[in-house]
């Protein structure tokens, strides 16, 4: 009895975060609530609730697969977005991939913004930790006072004006960013 129940929950699971997945790409996430999620799921309001406070805990579930695939690779994968590659070849490689993160999921990484801190998130502290230790290997003064600013541009408020306010293409994004990161060298 007790394996079907998690055989259900895991089905519920996956239909929860597909559906969400579908309506995130559709509309902007602020405008996507619970009930929708619930509907398009066909599952309840307490089914959906128990698993999910809310939409960024959804959107939240969504990214961490892709975040934690980048992570790999920076851990693990070949230079020069994984070691071996100097410290302004792997920043401006992990820009790249950010930004490539950003443009392919930026409606659920917005959506994660719903109602909490994208510091708070998991990913966020990885991302600051390998930025932090590339601005040590590169023998920068003050890393802690500058990781904030050289990941800042990567946030998706920031992100999202440069590509729809400001009509910026997510190749200037990056070449712009590796202008950046060459300043490590």
């Amino acid at each position: 009895m007790g394996g079907m129940e998690r055989a259900d929950a895991a089905r519920n699971r996956a239909r929860i975060l597909e559906a969400a997945s579908r309506l995130f790409a559709e509309r902007p996430p602020q405008d996507v609530t619970m009930d929708d999620i619930a509907k398009a799921a066909g599952v309840g309001r307490g089914t959906l609730y128990r698993r999910y406070p809310d939409r960024a805990s959804i959107a939240v579930a969504l990214l961490d697969e892709h975040e934690r695939a980048l992570q790999e690779r920076l851990l693990r994968g070949d230079p020069p977005l994984g070691p071996g590659a100097p410290p302004a070849a792997r920043l401006a490689a992990f820009y790249a991939a950010m930004v490539e993160l950003l443009e392919d999921h930026r409606h659920l990484v917005l959506g994660t913004e719903v109602g909490r801190s994208r510091f708070e998130t998991g990913a966020y502290g990885f991302w600051r930790a390998h930025v932090r230790a590339l601005i040590v290997a590169a023998g920068a003064p003050d890393p802690d006072a500058l990781v904030e600013p050289l990941l800042a541009p990567l946030a998706p408020d920031v992100y999202g004006r440069q590509r729809e306010a400001l009509g910026l293409t997510p190749e200037r994004i990056t070449a712009a960013l590796t202008r950046l990161a060459a300043l490590l060298a």
